[in-house]
């Protein structure tokens, strides 16, 4: 019978049906950080269980720690106490019950779904789950991953199986050639526009066509990690040869067992005869470089157009429409061209990694950030981008423009540490979410490509792409 990829993963990793309907998976990979496995450790601790297989679990503080740092930094410098308490209980759980942990001042610390696939511990046809949800990333690799709960942390650890519900399968067809200044944060936003934050409920999103095909791993990775915007748990890209060239290159795997693994990675694919639940296909050529407007990522629109408007909208749409535009502070009839920014923010699990940082520098290199704009920052996602980035010149690019260059970590991605907003500063940012207060109390967040929050960086608003 034809597979779809998520079905072939589910199925190599199925332990048995539970008599609530739902089933036990194995669980390949656990990624642990600092905010959601401290009660999962406590847990394990009251009932006198250890890890069932301790190899299989990484871990790495991000939420929390801030970004600026320097070679002396300790966990001891944090000046918010709770911040601290986290990234130091994950310090002694670690080290309590032996788990491999880059910790704050390791020369590999960052975020963890920047980590795992540049280290080699992301590989094709896993299962992988992490107390966060955009573990999806990872489905780049042809692997099922998904973020999970505190709860679901503890009982990894205990015993590597998940109980969780099957999903039904949605494919993605994203056909033709991107316009100039389009990238992969671009198509994946405009989907999110397209179908809604509650589009891909209760699926998993298999994202392929001719473009998906064309792009690097981080491409990839951009698209998957938002997955869960458009109300998917999963997103996953078939395995192919971009994919092992890339594991290749990251995995401490032995050539001999590069080349086992490899005859298994080369059937994670779905049958061409194999059935989904939902299909849509897109036609990418027409698509402009997006900028979110509101208060959700289905909330976006082309960066040179008008938003929607009260009088044109159904009843049901005024109320929301009417509040995100007052908590954005935008007026009936502005357009996103009409607005001044503050803050410029590239970074996060999204859109932190060297080819991002590139795309960026590009647009950036020779020129000046705006008088209008109070701080713009450059926060790499891990300290092996953050080198890489150093090695090619790109932080002497960003700092000679204005930019502010920091250490790895989630940042201003979401109010957790002190890169923060004030309140009705108005921000450019890579990350993936602009709810109410994301990034900071009453802070007004733009969701954006690097390449769109370069352009405006240099010109204080959007709009000169030249």
């Amino acid at each position: 019978m034809p597979n779809t990829l998520y079905d072939k993963l589910w199925n190599e990793h199925h332990i048995k049906t539970l008599d609530s309907g739902e089933s036990l998976i194995y669980i390949d990979r656990q990624y642990l950080h600092e905010v959601t496995s401290p009660q999962a450790f406590e847990g394990l601790s009251k009932k006198g269980l250890l890890p069932w297989r301790l190899g299989a679990n990484i871990a790495t503080p991000d939420h929390n720690v801030p970004t600026e740092r320097g070679d002396s930094f300790t966990v001891e410098n944090i000046s918010d106490d709770i911040s601290k308490i986290q990234v130091v209980e994950l310090d002694k759980n670690c080290n309590k019950f032996g788990i491999k942990q880059f910790d704050i001042t390791s020369a590999n610390q960052g975020i963890v779904h920047v980590i795992g696939p540049e280290l080699g511990y992301t590989l094709p046809g896993m299962t992988i789950v992490c107390g966060d949800s955009h573990t999806s990333t990872h489905g780049a690799f042809g692997c099922l991953a998904m973020g999970i709960g505190t709860s679901e942390v503890e009982h990894v650890l205990a015993t590597q199986t998940l109980k969780v519900s099957k999903l039904l399968n949605m494919k993605v067809i994203f056909e033709g050639t991107p316009q100039r200044g389009v990238s992969s944060k671009d198509i994946v936003l405009f989907l999110i526009g397209e179908i809604g934050t509650a589009g891909g409920n209760g699926h998993a999103i298999e994202f392929s066509g001719s473009y998906i095909e064309s792009i690097s791993m981080e491409a990839r990775m951009t698209i998957c990690n938002m997955a869960i915007e458009a109300g998917a748990k999963v997103g996953l890209i078939a395995t192919d040869s971009t994919t092992i060239d890339y594991v290749k290159e990251h995995s401490p795997l032995s050539v001999d067992d590069l080349a086992l693994a490899q005859k298994h990675w080369n059937n994670l694919f779905s049958d061409k005869e194999a059935i989904f639940d939902k299909e849509i296909v897109i036609d990418i050529s027409q698509i402009k470089p997006q900028v979110t407007w509101g208060t959700s990522p289905e909330m976006v629109v082309d960066y040179d157009a008008g938003l929607p408007e009260l009088s044109m909208q159904t009843e049901a749409n005024k109320k929301n429409i009417e509040l995100a535009k007052n908590y954005m502070g935008i007026k009936e009839g502005e357009k996103l061209t009409d607005l001044e920014f503050d803050r410029v923010f590239i970074g996060s699990c999204t859109n932190s990694r060297i080819e991002d940082l590139r795309e960026a520098a590009s647009v950036i290199k020779g020129r000046i950030v705006s008088e209008k704009i109070t701080e713009a920052i450059v926060v790499p996602g891990s300290g092996m981008v953050k080198a890489q980035a150093e090695a090619e010149g790109l932080d002497k690019i960003f700092k000679d423009a204005g930019f502010i260059w920091r250490d790895p970590g989630c940042s201003m991605c979401l109010g957790m540490n002190p890169d923060q907003l004030k309140p009705y500063e108005r921000c450019a940012s890579t990350s993936n979410r602009n709810f109410e207060g994301r990034q900071g109390n009453l802070g007004r967040t733009h969701l954006m490509s690097p390449v769109m929050a370069a352009h405006t960086a240099i010109n204080g608003v959007i709009g000169d792409l030249s």
